[in-house]
């Protein structure tokens, strides 16, 4: 009988230990679905462009986080990701580090997206010379500074437009694929 007994005992504390009876556990929480739609807005696809060197596919990375956070309207990721690009080119592209350092000081949303339009022009030789595999689209928004137009690099063909957001997400097309 007391080896039943002790048995018993064994065996509910082996269960009790390993279903996690004490104190330790973790509280896990669901992200709702606007946060879950928000995340995935504020994140680029996985590019397939590849270049010819990592200074270049890094700039690309940090462009892409910079134009999404513009198509988002959020300056503070803008100003994050521009300034990281600053830092990503280093003494290589003096003029294009200026550029990015240009994106990342100017402040309100749209300082911010009039010095991408001039990045964007300054960073066009780096990534049309610096393709080695894959595709970029080159697109144009003919509204943009007030009917002047703004060019700007993307990972995919659908048009979501870094000058205006959502006010005109898909105004724009692409005006030239560049292998």
């Amino acid at each position: 009988m007391k080896y039943l007994l002790y048995s018993i005992i064994l065996f509910a504390a082996t269960v009790f230990t390993a279903c996690g009876g004490g104190d330790n556990h973790t509280d896990v929480s669901l992200n709702t679905p606007e946060e879950v739609k928000a995340e995935k807005a504020a994140t680029p696809d996985a590019f397939d462009a590849s270049f010819a060197d990592g200074m270049t596919e890094t700039v690309y990375q940090y462009y892409l986080k910079l134009r999404t956070a513009l198509v988002n309207s959020n300056a503070g990721d803008a100003t994050s990701a521009a300034a990281n690009m600053a830092e990503a080119l280093g003494d290589d592209r003096p003029d294009v580090r200026m550029k990015a350092q240009a994106v990342a000081d100017a402040g309100d949303l749209e300082a911010i997206r009039t010095a991408f339009a001039d990045l964007t022009t300054a960073l066009e030789p780096l990534f049309t010379e610096g393709i080695t595999d894959g595709v970029m689209y080159k697109q144009y928004c003919p509204m943009a500074f007030d009917g002047a137009g703004g060019n700007w690099f993307s990972d995919v063909s659908d048009i979501r437009n870094p000058y205006y957001g959502d006010k005109m997400l898909k105004c724009g097309k692409v005006v030239a694929e560049i292998k």
